[in-house]
């Protein structure tokens, strides 16, 4: 016998109805999965040169997500240029968006990866709606400032030596 998959509604009369083909439906993930989710967010958006790039937990605080990933751009185009990048970014790594709305005005784009949401603000935006605020008591994930950071150089270069010395790159030879 072939069982088949239902989908509940909320609030229904408890009636269901076989899932239709081909719709990706969500996937539980760990909350580890999700961390490595918003890192990934996070990381698009400063590629993207985005500003202010929070990641809040709030695991156990709200029921639809795991983390917030908060970021700004300078401008209507800057902050619809970082959501392609982490949208695009996301998809490659196999993580596709449920959602994204707030798109083509670009005031405040809302990325729906299910467990993380993404939010990326205009700067007077993000002061409107103050998420920082809102959840100021939570926890927050530290956000490698650069993927340059992260491997220890600037500019593809390496970091100077921390007693100032200048690094033999930077010495030119005299002849």
């Amino acid at each position: 016998m072939k069982l088949r998959k239902v989908i509940r509604r909320a609030g229904s009369t408890g009636r269901t109805r076989p899932a239709r083909r081909g719709v990706r439906r969500p996937t539980i993930r760990t909350a580890a999965e999700s961390q490595r989710i918003a890192l990934l967010a996070a990381q698009a958006g400063l590629e993207k040169k985005a500003t202010g790039v929070e990641i809040i937990d709030v695991i156990g605080k709200i029921d639809y997500a795991d983390y917030l990933v908060i970021m700004t751009g300078q401008s209507d185009r800057h902050v619809a240029a970082i959501a392609h990048e982490v949208d695009d970014l996301l998809a490659r790594q196999g993580h596709s968006a449920i959602g994204i709305e707030g798109l083509p005005q670009a005031n405040w784009v809302l990325i729906d990866l299910v467990d993380v949401v993404v939010h990326v603000f205009l700067e007077d935006a993000r002061h409107l709606y103050d998420l920082d605020g809102l959840w100021m008591d939570a926890k927050r994930v530290p956000v490698p400032e650069t993927a340059e950071a992260r491997a220890g150089t600037s500019s593809g270069r390496p970091v100077p030596p921390e007693d100032g010395a200048p690094h033999p790159a930077d010495e030119h030879e005299e002849g």
